[in-house]
């Protein structure tokens, strides 16, 4: 899949998905410090869910290679600046109040980059896509 675009941030999964597989993306590649973690705890500490299943389905040569490709974040997947996200956040925080740390961030990083998100589908049946929406954020979902 092409996906042409400025800058798109990615959810956890997806950046499992572009680490291990890649995804066909061009412009600038982010994602969260949030979707990171996520991403590299599935790694490491795996339960086999939807984070953590595409390592375990990799014989153990190619799993340790995988989890290290993950925990040394290649240069051309960016973590945008708390210094631009964290302020987002707190306004973002007024007016969705219920809205969990994760996904302000999310919606930070799209809003100050001018980002499209990119979301797994068990992303987008959750809240996100109602604020990136009430935050005029284009997000699309990518089937894996």
């Amino acid at each position: 899949m092409a996906v042409a675009r400025t800058a798109v941030v990615l959810d956890d999964r997806l950046l499992i998905e572009h680490l291990l597989m890649g995804l066909d993306l061009s412009g600038e590649i982010y994602t969260t410090s949030y979707w990171y973690y996520r991403a590299c705890r599935a790694a490491v500490a795996g339960a086999g869910g939807h984070l953590s299943g595409p390592f375990e389905q990799l014989d153990e040569p190619h799993q340790g290679a995988a989890i290290r490709s993950l925990l040394d974040l290649p240069e051309h997947v960016r973590l945008p600046d708390p210094r631009m996200t964290v302020p987002k956040m707190a306004e973002l925080s007024e007016r969705h109040p219920k809205l969990n740390l994760l996904n302000l961030e999310a919606v930070a990083a799209g809003v100050s980059l001018g980002a499209t998100a990119l979301l797994s589908p068990p992303t987008a049946e959750g809240v996100l896509p109602s604020v990136l929406d009430a935050e005029q954020v284009t997000w699309t979902v990518v089937e894996l």
